[in-house]
């Protein structure tokens, strides 16, 4: 009998390991019962053998040797999202945001292909989740329709690669990727094999073509994209969108970019009419401050290249528990449990019997260390019911020995707390002498934590 052509196999549906037979564990991530069977065809290898860009018989040459044409990149209309591209769109490549169900990946989609569309570019958007008379109605809730947004609704990978070979588009969206399915493997769409086959597919087309693709993608309940790790590892660019479906703003957070900076973020409102662009957002987040009130400080975090000024609000209460509670949103808890240890070291507060909760106002995520200084002021102004007067911006790194060391990019932060109207900033000795002090703002330098707790009380 002749052997057949398909191979079986099980994969596991939360990482894409892959097992000759069934498993109850996953043995790469641990999972149980994830394992489901895939039944994929061989691959015809008789074809000629063809490059990345549909080349017949690729061979290597000198990278001095090539020609580079600037190309210019496309623009969005949208600032906050070509900020956090590097730019706009390059050409061919592959984009991949993610986001929590409802947090608004398809009204930012739609709302960026309108504003290419209007600019006289054609662009097409798959939705494998909605249909067009569906998709109609959201861009009448959101203004967005112009005669150059080409709709569809499909699901059947083959057929969108012909749509796009007819119709040439200058950009295409796919929402989602998890809905996508090719008629070479048996397994249901969403599973590991499918997702891992259309995105190949597809970039394969991007590159071919010169088409910026972008996916819509699903996350875990980790928070991770769902599907193989490899979808993250095979396109150009992975942007998260983040903030609570209950809170007005979000977050677009560059984690990968081949063609810009990873640090960039871009900040929108979302409002009944769509999402709206936050140009200003030290203004937003510290709009609904309380006046002197203990616990709030304020500090500046880079994001990028845009420096960002925002509220840290602590709470130190006494506690009846055996245990006293951390609870942190927004910061690094293991670096607050540092900053907490510090000041029972160095400054003899007693906090080992009091809960001690910390907030990022506005849900935005910090996580370099030049806001350690504003931390334990904030938990310092709890602690002695003492509020920190209000136009005073706290900065700096708080070492082991209750130090406070160096931080980069003073003169940015300088500059936006000026246009924010504070005339008093507590920072590193060592960094403001590195910099041209800012004539309205009052520099005071300090070397130590304790030197820091006498300036501010």
């Amino acid at each position: 009998m002749a052997k057949s052509s398909a191979k079986t196999t099980f994969s596991c549906q939360s990482c894409g390991y892959q097992s000759p037979k069934w498993l109850g564990k996953c043995p790469e991530c641990g999972q149980w019962d994830s394992f489901a069977e895939e039944i994929s065809a061989a691959v015809d290898k008789s074809g000629p053998l063809r490059g990345i860009a549909g080349t017949l018989k690729p061979k290597p040459v000198p990278i001095d040797s090539l020609e580079v044409e600037d190309q210019e990149r496309l623009s969005t209309r949208i600032a906050e999202f070509d900020r956090v591209l590097g730019g706009g769109l390059v050409a061919g490549s592959l984009v991949l945001i993610g986001g929590d169900p409802g947090i608004g990946k398809s009204t930012l989609m739609l709302q960026a292909l309108h504003g290419m569309a209007a600019a006289h570019h054609k662009v097409l958007y798959v939705s494998g989740e909605e249909s067009v008379q569906q998709l109609r109605l959201r861009s009448r809730r959101l203004a967005a329709a112009a005669p150059h947004l080409l709709v569809v609704s499909e699901i059947h990978l083959d057929a969108i690669l012909q749509m796009v070979e007819e119709h040439r588009p200058d950009v295409l969206v796919i929402d989602s990727i998890q809905t996508m399915y090719s008629s070479d493997l048996t397994s249901a769409p969403g599973s590991v094999s499918q997702v891992r086959d259309s995105a190949m597919r597809l970039m394969l087309n991007a590159k071919k073509s010169g088409v910026p693709t972008l996916l819509v993608g699903h996350v875990t309940k980790e928070g991770a994209i769902a599907g193989p790790k490899l979808l993250e590892h095979m396109v150009d660019t992975v942007l998260y969108f983040e903030g609570d479906r209950n809170h007005v703003f979000r977050i677009l957070r560059a984690v990968k970019n081949r063609f810009g900076s990873t640090n960039e973020i871009g900040v929108f409102e979302m409002q009944s009419g769509g999402l709206a662009q936050v140009p200003n957002p030290s203004a937003v987040f510290l709009s609904e401050r309380p006046d002197n009130a203990p616990g709030s400080v304020v500090t500046a975090t880079m994001e990028g290249t845009r420096p960002i000024l925002v509220e840290l609000q602590a709470l130190a209460s006494s506690s009846n528990l055996g245990t006293a509670r951390r609870t942190v949103l927004g910061l690094d808890p293991q670096r607050v449990a540092l900053l907490v240890a510090v000041m029972e070291k160095k400054l003899g507060l007693h906090l080992i019997g009091h809960d001690i909760f910390i907030n990022v106002a506005g849900g935005v995520k910090i996580d370099e260390p030049s806001v350690d200084l504003a931390v334990l002021a904030a938990i310092a102004s709890s602690f002695l019911d003492k509020p920190v007067a209000g136009e005073t911006l706290v900065l700096g790194e708080v070492g082991l020995a209750g130090e406070v060391r160096a931080i980069g990019n003073l003169a940015a932060r300088m500059t936006e707390a000026a246009k924010m109207g504070f005339h008093r900033c507590l920072a590193p000795r060592s960094s403001i002498k590195r910099i041209e002090t800012p004539a309205e703002i009052e520099m005071v330098g300090v070397g130590s934590v304790a030197e820091a707790m006498e300036a501010l009380f």
